[in-house]
């Protein structure tokens, strides 16, 4: 496996120095300019730039700029998926992201990492791990998930939490590094903020 396209997506190590690649990166980040430079009331032309950059956009996204991507094509999001300010996607191999998740400002979803080794890092050797994030998650403001992480449908990933691992479904889980805390149960359906009752 030597062609480096297919060594991004593999999980194998490799250097990221490929002249094609650069060309075709700039493209992809040029038309993140041009996204990032919309007005808020140029709806239509904000999705279709964010239809062009993405792998995939479902119905009802809505990506608040500025958005950040190292690449954005290798980014998929189902439906009612919503991102505030500064999302960062370290997208050099697949994020996906499920229906109706929701994103703090200044999120950071990383697929990719450099070897400990520092003759492999000078080399720009790099690896790149897919990201899978459930349905009907929340990520809390500044929060980093990091290559290979698998979030569960349901769960809660608190406030500048730092996932370095897989966290299951239906749970919240907060810290540096993220663990779980607790399941969401029946105290959630009864209060929505600490003890401030749900009155819908």
């Amino acid at each position: 496996m030597n062609d480096v396209r297919e060594r991004m997506k593999s999980g194998k190590l490799y250097f990221c120095s490929d002249p094609d690649l650069a060309r075709e990166q700039m493209m992809c980040l040029d038309k993140l300019y041009d996204y990032n430079q919309t007005r808020p009331t140029e709806v239509e032309k904000r999705q279709r730039l964010l239809e062009e950059i993405l792998a995939d956009v479902g119905e009802n996204c809505y990506l608040e700029p500025p958005l950040h991507a190292n690449w954005g094509c290798n980014t998929h999001l189902g439906k009612n998926v919503y991102a505030n300010f500064n999302l960062t996607l370290v997208d050099d191999c697949d994020i996906y992201i499920g229906d109706s998740v929701m994103i703090g400002p200044n999120v950071t979803i990383a697929t990719a990492g450099h070897p400990v080794e520092p003759e492999l890092r000078r080399k720009l050797g790099q690896y790149n791990i897919p990201v899978f994030i459930g349905e009907n998650v929340w990520i809390g403001a500044g929060a980093v998930i990091l290559p290979g992480v698998r979030i569960g449908e349901n769960s809660v990933i608190g406030a500048g939490s730092i996932v370095t691992k897989d966290i299951p479904a239906n749970v919240v889980a907060v810290g540096n590094p993220c663990r779980v805390l607790r399941p969401i149960g029946e105290r959630d359906r009864k209060y929505y903020y600490r003890d401030r009752e749900i009155d819908l």
